[in-house]
């Protein structure tokens, strides 16, 4: 399958590497045309109010708004989690998509001198996760999936077709959360 990975600003590479690792084919994203000829979107960790404003310079903001509310599978890392959010507690300002009814809380783990690693559970497996300058889900609504938890709060949720992350799964050698993404939600949507 062609798995879209935004290519206007963050890990693009990084998340390509991941989808190739598992056996698909990575499309960087960076005009309406390709975004249309991809089975599922990653927004990648790298700097919210970057991205958000090359989105809409390039005609994406809208166009992929639309299509995930008809379906379209999205997985937001990082800087992508706060894109898709519903809102962002400490910058009430920053506009965001409202894909996933959540509210972060930016930078809620540190700067990124305070950068860490952790071993936490995803189903019934270990597996390393990496908090950079990572968002916290500060709140959320009842029909948010949280699939990971760490210190009392969820750092993986999917809500329907929208997948985030407070932390960043392309960085390590485990595909297991790339690997949920795509079987789990893009596989299955191509099949429907």
């Amino acid at each position: 399958m062609k798995i879209g990975v935004l290519g206007v600003q963050g890990d693009i590479r990084e998340h390509a590497n991941m989808i190739e690792k598992i056996g698909h084919t990575p499309v960087r994203v960076k005009s309406i045309e390709t975004l249309n000829n991809v089975a599922g979107l990653i927004i990648p960790g790298g700097e919210s109010t970057t991205i958000s404003k090359l989105m809409k310079k390039v005609g994406l903001w809208e166009e992929l708004k639309k299509k995930a509310m008809n379906g379209f599978p999205v997985f937001g890392t990082c800087a992508g989690m706060i894109v898709v959010s519903k809102g962002i507690a400490n910058y009430p300002q920053q506009e965001t998509m409202g894909l996933i009814d959540i509210y972060v809380e930016r930078n809620a783990y540190g700067r990124q001198v305070f950068s860490f690693e952790e071993i936490l559970s995803f189903q019934g497996k270990d597996i390393k996760v990496t908090f950079i300058r990572a968002p916290k889900i500060v709140k959320y609504g009842e029909n948010i999936e949280r699939l990971i938890e760490f210190k009392d709060a969820p750092v993986l949720v999917r809500q329907d077709n929208i997948l985030v992350a407070s932390f960043h799964p392309e960085i390590e050698d485990d595909p297991s959360v790339h690997q949920y993404f795509i079987e789990q939600m893009v596989a299955k949507k191509q099949v429907k």
